[in-house]
């Protein structure tokens, strides 16, 4: 199954991401969104880095009522954005009014479930009154988002192969918290990964990558070392 590449745009500014914009062109397809760039400049800036060339992950993990989360996706729909992601933990009412509208408003976007973030462990879960471990939990969320109507999941690259035993073949697998072999265990945020080799092998669709793409002295060098990494699995 072949797997993509998406830069996490995780920077302060858009004077920062420009020129690493500028270096990407052209060499990587995938550019995803979070809050903290979306917070700052709004759909223009969204707008913007599409009209680079770039397929555009907005990444706002919405999680609200239903009624809401359906109204933010419709008010999303429109603009140049390929993936979109909720919080399955919102339950299935909400994933289900987010389908309702994803159809109405934009039926390519693929909405994405975001499960057991990857800054969790098990004692996070715990910390928050859910007893079982984080694979068992990004089970249970991923048959409940399943059911609900999406077509896509993120989840830490150590659950990709649970997933694919007991999700649909079709299900896109969106997984973050990938290093480079020599980072793995690095000890920052994130607390569940895997290298991009690892990922692709395991069943990722898209590896999500920031900080060894952001903070390499060469951007685009640093992408064009994880692509070939990915397509010689």
């Amino acid at each position: 199954m072949p797997c993509d590449l998406i830069l996490a745009l995780d920077v302060p500014t858009r004077e920062e991401a420009a020129p690493i914009l500028r270096q990407l062109r052209g060499q990587l397809r995938w550019v995803k969104i979070g809050l903290q760039m979306f917070t700052a400049y709004g759909p223009n800036y969204v707008r913007e880095v599409a009209s680079m060339g770039f397929d555009i992950f907005l990444d706002l993990k919405l999680h609200d009522i239903p009624n809401t989360v359906g109204k933010a996706v419709e008010s999303l729909g429109p603009l140049p954005i390929r993936m979109l992601t909720l919080h399955t933990a919102g339950g299935g009412e909400m994933m289900r009014a987010a389908v309702a509208a994803q159809q109405k408003t934009n039926p390519q976007l693929l909405l994405l479930g975001v499960t057991v973030l990857t800054s969790m462990d098990a004692a996070g879960l715990a910390e928050i009154g859910v007893g079982v471990a984080p694979e068992q939990q990004v089970a249970r969320l991923g048959k409940l988002a399943a059911d609900s109507g999406l077509r896509g999941l993120v989840c830490s690259p150590l659950e990709v192969a649970l997933l694919r035993k007991n999700l649909p073949a079709d299900m896109q697998l969106v997984t973050p918290g990938i290093r480079p072999a020599s980072e793995v265990g690095g000890g920052d945020d994130q607390k569940r990964v895997m290298t991009p080799a690892d990922a692709a092998r395991a069943g990722s669709s898209y590896i999500v990558v920031g900080r060894p793409i952001l903070k390499a002295a060469d951007p685009a060098a640093a992408a064009r070392g994880i692509l070939a990494e990915l397509n010689g699995t």
